[in-house]
């Protein structure tokens, strides 16, 4: 199951959120390669990431996943969110250059599907940058935080889904070697936690980022699948449809003043 959108930014405007979030930026800082003007796309809850490494994009758009909930974004100017399902994505073949994951591949019902569909709307020689919970972390055993919830992972699980994706894993890096502790005396000592992290137990990080490249070389077989969805339409009052048909059923029988009620 997804965190829920009110959850998540709570979480990232606490005190706790901010030191995950410089921590995840210095992680996906190393595996960053910048392409100007390019085509990005943050799926699940990337909104933090988006607004520092979509600067010098073209266009960034925020795809969040109809079971989590969207927010606007940005604040300011037309709305880029869309509220979508991570296997149907409305976008046309290779029409993006970068996907970012966050907060999404550990509450995919079908991350396989999640990662094909990511291949078919990446450009050739698009590069997608996953996020998830190190299932050797700490953060993965407290569900005070969102990355205590879905399916954590470990690197050679990332690496074969990725290769079943026809994706080929570029370059690795780890963030969140504090731990998650909400005592703010703890969090003083982040920096030191962290820097001694990667230098002492760099497997027991709290998220493992990962950037891969689309891979066109191998054969990808094309076939066309049926929709699973069903769709509610949740603006119309749920009783108006049952009052309607029984007005009709009613005028068809010839039931008298059936039209006038």
């Amino acid at each position: 199951m997804h965190s829920d959108i009110v959850d998540l930014r709570s979480f990232y405007a606490s005190p706790l959120g901010q030191l995950a979030e410089r921590s995840i930026t210095m992680a996906l800082s190393s595996i960053w390669a910048s392409v100007p003007n390019e085509r990005l796309v943050g799926l699940g809850y990337a909104l933090p990431w988006l607004e520092r490494f979509g600067a010098d994009a073209e266009r960034a758009l925020a795809f969040m996943p109809a079971t989590q909930g969207a927010v606007v974004w940005p604040p300011a100017g037309p709305s880029a969110t869309a509220l979508v399902f991570d296997e149907e994505l409305p976008l046309v073949d290779s029409s993006i250059d970068r996907m970012l994951l966050v907060h999404s591949l550990e509450h995919t019902e079908n991350p396989r599907e999640t990662l094909n569909e990511v291949w078919r709307v990446l450009a050739p020689a698009g590069h997608v940058v996953i996020v998830v919970p190190n299932r050797r972390g700490v953060w993965a055993r407290f569900e005070h935080t969102p990355f205590g919830t879905g399916r954590p992972y470990s690197r050679g699980q990332i690496a074969e889904l990725l290769r079943e994706a026809n994706f080929t894993p570029a370059a690795w890096s780890d963030g969140l070697y504090f731990p998650p502790s909400q005592r703010r005396f703890m969090m003083r000592f982040q920096s030191l936690f962290e820097s001694a992290g990667r230098r002492m137990w760099p497997i027991f990080s709290g998220v493992i980022a990962v950037s891969a490249q689309k891979r066109l070389y191998q054969g990808v077989p094309v076939a066309q699948r049926a929709s699973r969805r069903v769709f509610v339409p949740v603006f119309s009052p749920q009783g108006a449809t049952r009052l309607g048909r029984r007005r009709q059923d009613n005028g068809a029988l010839g039931v008298p003043g059936a039209e006038r009620r």
